[in-house]
Parts: structure tokens; sequence; C-alpha cells
């Protein structure tokens, strides 16, 4: 048995267990929905950057955080390919218009950091466009931060061997095969160069008005958790009580009369009640 798989195995023995885990995600369940509504009252704007290794368990860390949310309020930005017309533009230009504005919380899958990782390992982007993105980045990001927006950033650190069990599951599993993309497949391939890429933008553009904070991702429900219970904890907000809500009786209106099913266009039921 190698030491990976040693150490791996030992960490998969203490997961958390599937009651504790799903008890603890209710409580924070109610916690974000507490803050979402101080981010609504108080017309607070934060800005979450989600960055990491492919399968590092991003995509379900956001499902799980905004899961009970409105989505007038959180809103996930997963941005495509740049277009050709994109592409001659300033880089940061497609991402500024899903800033927050008051009362919104934006959560980016995946941001202008593209051009410090895949675009730089890929050859995607010059030297001279990589150089002058670290430049850029920061003082956009201290802009951000100035002009009163709370910016999150979060890297999700996943490592080679839970990567590539990841990446196996994916092949025989229908509903992630749609997960393993053309650079999913280069990645694997570039393990050292993506982590030198990442050093480097850590060295770069870890500033003290926008700190990296980086998620240990070998376990997927702990990675969850833990992330979610430190972005609670970086917004500050208040329980602010609703005010009771009382039903009216409901009028009656003997006049309408619902029109029979056996009227409507209705779909096919292969599942009925028994």
């Amino acid at each position: 048995m190698t030491a990976e798989f040693a150490e791996d195995t030992r960490n998969k023995s203490r997961k958390i267990s599937r009651k504790n885990y799903e008890a603890a995600m209710a409580d924070m369940q109610i916690e974000l929905v507490k803050l979402q509504q101080w981010v609504r009252q108080e017309g607070l704007r934060v800005a979450v950057i989600f960055e990491g290794r492919d399968a590092a368990g991003k995509g379900g860390t956001i499902k799980r955080l905004t899961q009970s949310l409105s989505p007038r309020v959180a809103r996930i930005v997963a941005l495509p390919a740049p277009t050709e017309r994109e592409k001659t533009q300033w880089y940061f230009q497609r991402y500024i218009p899903h800033l927050p504005a008051a009362g919104e919380i934006t959560i980016f899958d995946r941001s202008w950091y593209n051009r410090a990782g895949v675009e730089r390992v890929m050859g995607f982007c010059t030297e001279d466009e990589y150089d002058e993105f670290f430049i850029s980045a920061v003082e956009l990001e201290r802009m951000l931060v100035r002009s009163g927006i709370l910016l999150i950033k979060y890297w999700f650190s996943v490592s080679d061997v839970e990567q590539e069990r990841r990446f196996q599951s994916r092949l025989t599993d229908p509903l992630k095969r749609w997960k393993l993309s053309p650079m999913d497949l280069e990645s694997r391939k570039k393990w050292v160069d993506y982590s030198k890429a990442k050093d480097e933008m850590m060295a770069r553009s870890d500033i003290a008005e926008s700190r990296w904070h980086v998620v240990n991702a070998d376990v997927k429900k702990h990675a969850r958790l833990n992330c979610i219970a430190h972005f609670l904890s970086q917004v500050p907000y208040e329980d602010t009580p609703s005010d009771p809500i009382e039903f009216d009786e409901r009028p009656e209106h003997p006049e309408y009369k619902r029109p029979p099913f056996s009227t409507q266009n209705i779909i096919p039921e292969p599942y009925t009640p028994q």
C-alpha cells in the first residue's frame, strides 16, 4: 500500500456520517436564509469567486450554498468560453455586468482567474497578457472593495490521487459524463503545470483587500460544510425575524367551475398514485 493511498484511506475512515452531514447542512441552510434576508435588507453587495482544480467539487458546494436561496438574490455566473467579439474586449469587460447590485450575492463559478489558470497553462494568452492580468486584477479588486463590495475568493484544493478517482468515476456515471470536457482531459496531463500556475496566482493576487481562502476538497462533504461555514463567517449578518403572517379566510367562489381534465391537454402520466 502506498503512502498516498494509506493517507486517503485514513481520511475516508474519518468521514462525517450522512446523518451528521445532513443535520449540519440543514442548520447552515437556515443561516444562509438569514444571511440572504440581511443582505437584502441592508443593501449589501457580495461577490464570491470559486476557483480550483477540475473535479475539485466547486459545483457541488455552490449548489448546496444556493439551494435554499432566492435566485433573484443569489445569482450564479458561469460564463462560457469568450466569443470572437469578447476576445477583442478588455479582458475583464464581460465579467463587470455580473457584479452585484445592492441586495445581491453574485457567485462566480470560475471567474477572471481563468487567465491565471487554464489560459496560462494551455497557452491561450501571451506572456504580456498574463503579466498585465495580475496588475489589472489586483487594481480591479481593490477598486471593488473600495466601492463597498464584499469580495470573497475560494480555491478548492484536491490531491492528484482524488482528482484522478473523480475523473475515472465520470467515465462510467451517465449523470457525470458531461463534466468531462476536453480541458479536463488535458488537465490530467498537466498536473504540475496547473500547480505552478496556481502557486504563481496565489503569490501575485493574494492581497490584503481580497485574500485567497483555500478549501481542502479531498472529502466533498467536509469541503462543502467547511466552505459554507466560512462563508457565513465572512458576511456580517444578523437575524431579522419577519413579522408574523396570518392568513385570512379564503373567499369562496361557488360560481366558478373548474374545467374537467378531459377538456385539457394533459401530459401522459406513467407515474400515478397506486
